[in-house]
Order: C-alpha cells, then sequence, then structure tokens
C-alpha cells in the first residue's frame, strides 16, 4: 500500500512557484470578469492543485480530479455542453476513482508515489479500439442531445478517454492526453466566452492545465527513468 503522506510537503520549489501561479492566474482572471461565476472559481482551483500532484505521481491527485470532475460537468451543462458534462460525470470521475485504486495498489517502493507502467502494444491497440467506439457512441449521443459546438466536443471526448485510460494504466503518456485535451477545451471556451465574457475564466484555467499537464509529462518521464535505475 502506498504510504500516507501531507502531499504539500513534498513539493519542490519549482512545483510550489507553479501550482501558486496556476492559482494566482485563475484567480485573476476570475476577479477581473464581469459577474464572476464562484463555481467556476472553485473547479479552476481544484484542478490547478490536483494536476500537481498528478504530476508527483500521488493519488491525492486522482482524489482530487473527482471532485473537479463534478464542479465541471455541472458548469458544462449550465453552458450546453453536454459533451463535456457527460464525459466528466459518466467517464473522467468514475475512472479517476479507478485510478485511485490502482495508484495506492501499485506504489513505487511503499512510498507515496505511484509506480510508472509502461503499456504494451495489445494495451495501447485496446485503448485506440475503445476510443474509436466511445468516441462514435458520443457523436450521437450528443448531437440528439444538441450540444453546442459538437464537432470540438467530440474531439473532447476522444482525448479525454485516451487521457484517462493510460492515468489509470500509470503511462508518462496520460500527461500527453490530456495536454491534447487541454487544447481542444480551450478552443470550446473561447467559443463560448465569445458569446458570454464570463466564461473567460475557463479558458485561463485550461491554459495553466496545459502548463502543468506539460509538467506532468516531463516529471513522469523523470519519474520512469529514476524507478528503472532503482533509485529511490
Amino acid at each position: 500500500m502506498m504510504k500516507p503522506i501531507n502531499p504539500f510537503r513534498d513539493l519542490t520549489r519549482f512545483e510550489w512557484m507553479l501550482w501558486l501561479l496556476s492559482a494566482a492566474v485563475v484567480t485573476g482572471s476570475f476577479l477581473l470578469t464581469p459577474a464572476p461565476d464562484y463555481l467556476t472559481l472553485a473547479a479552476s482551483l481544484i484542478g490547478v492543485t490536483a494536476l500537481i500532484f498528478v504530476a508527483k505521481g500521488y493519488a491525492a491527485g486522482q482524489v482530487l480530479t473527482v471532485i473537479f470532475a463534478v464542479f465541471y460537468g455541472i458548469i458544462s451543462f449550465y453552458f450546453r455542453y453536454y459533451g463535456e458534462m457527460i464525459t466528466y460525470l459518466c467517464m473522467t470521475a468514475p475512472i479517476a476513482v479507478l485510478s485511485i485504486i490502482s495508484w495506492v495498489r501499485h506504489p513505487y517502493k511503499k512510498t507515496a508515489e505511484v509506480e510508472v507502467y509502461r503499456m504494451t502494444g495489445k494495451q495501447t491497440a485496446v485503448m485506440f479500439v475503445l476510443a474509436v467506439l466511445v468516441t462514435g457512441a458520443f457523436y450521437f449521443i450528443l448531437r440528439a442531445l444538441g450540444t453546442a459546438n459538437l464537432l470540438p466536443s467530440t474531439i473532447s471526448v476522444t482525448t479525454s478517454f485516451l487521457a484517462v485510460y493510460m492515468t489509470m494504466m500509470r503511462s508518462p503518456y496520460y500527461a500527453v492526453g490530456y495536454a491534447a485535451n487541454d487544447v481542444v477545451l480551450i478552443v470550446l471556451w473561447i467559443m463560448a466566452a465569445m458569446e458570454d465574457i464570463s466564461c473567460l475564466p475557463m479558458v485561463i484555467c485550461f491554459v495553466m492545465f496545459l502548463v502543468n499537464d506539460m509538467y506532468g509529462f516531463f516529471n513522469w518521464q523523470r519519474m520512469q527513468k529514476r524507478q528503472e535505475q532503482g533509485v529511490q
């Protein structure tokens, strides 16, 4: 079992700076927006906190991911982004729960850090086949629901599925999937912000998510190399 710790205790100086910068930028965009939405602020702050812990390979990040998914699903419903709502409530949140279990069961040398895993070719092929099936099913569901911005919403389903699948599998490439999803979501929320400026904080939120996911990929590559060398 993973050794329980205070997840803030082991943040490096750079990680503290990244987290504080992300929180400050998100909060600043919220304060500068007319008629700010406090739920959006809460979701954004939970999200950037989750990402810094996921980048560390700590299960606490997955716990916060579940909370973020619920908040974000509510926000998406309000803006008729039904794809985002269904994706986060019915896919991201449940798989994050499975990821918590997977990560807790696979610690690296009984530390709080998860053991990084290299997916096999067969596992990767299965992942892509499932992604195609999920995307196809969601396209027709979202079209029937009258989802706003259908095409990018459908692409977001694909990138979200790949990201959460690789997160559950403990692959460093989870961050690539999330980074791709961040780009799609930046586009989606820019479209929404063009009609309602109160959506601007969500654009800024996912810009900071992208920065954090880029760091996550870098850190997991470093974790993998260190673990394969047997260094704690």
